[in-house]
């Protein structure tokens, strides 16, 4: 990437309070699927950091499967959703959870939650760390949402910028680069 470098400008959710959330939303999901053996689908890449400290606050029977979805192509801007690599797994009458690592305009999740839903799961919900709820263009029900945070561009905890800046422990605001084609 050209141009000047991308700078932070500060540290939103500290490494402590992610793994407290984290921590929590585990437990909760244990308790609420307790007794069944549940499928997280982890949405790629941003969701990589999150599910795998997600999956070993779940103290119950699971699998992990990967979507490679993206609406986002060139610029900041969300367009058209396209799935470049879908699970391998048969989710028919399996207990599903969705697992991403920001919602905003909601079009990513909606898609998804569509094209699971129709191989007809047992239960399919949806999990998020970070919410964007000021940016939703679609409602999408979440069971699972560990932070609201504000409209601003965030990186970190497996979100980039231009592929930098995923394994930050925490998630930082950037003044995210002028050309929109350097994302």
């Amino acid at each position: 990437m050209t141009g000047p470098p991308i700078q932070i400008q500060e540290v939103l959710l500290t490494e402590d309070a992610i793994r407290g959330k984290v921590s929590d939303l585990g437990a909760r999901i244990t308790t609420e699927y307790a007794g069944r053996e549940l499928i997280l689908v982890c949405v790629l890449r941003g969701a990589v950091v999150f599910t795998a400290d997600l999956m070993r606050r779940i103290d119950l029977p699971l699998s992990v499967d990967f979507v490679h979805a993206s609406s986002y192509g060139r610029g900041t801007e969300p367009g058209r959703v396209r799935v470049n690599r879908d699970i391998a797994a048969d989710i028919r009458g399996k207990h599903v959870l969705l697992v991403d690592c920001i919602i905003d305009t909601g079009e990513t999740l909606d898609f998804l939650l569509r094209r699971y839903r129709a191989m007809a799961p047992a239960s399919l919900n949806a999990a998020v760390l970070l919410d964007k709820q000021m940016r939703r263009r679609v409602p999408v029900p979440l069971a699972y949402r560990g932070f609201a945070i504000p409209d601003r561009f965030v990186v970190g905890y497996g979100l980039d910028c231009a592929g930098q800046f995923r394994n930050l422990p925490h998630v930082a605001a950037i003044i995210p680069p002028v050309r929109p084609d350097s994302f």
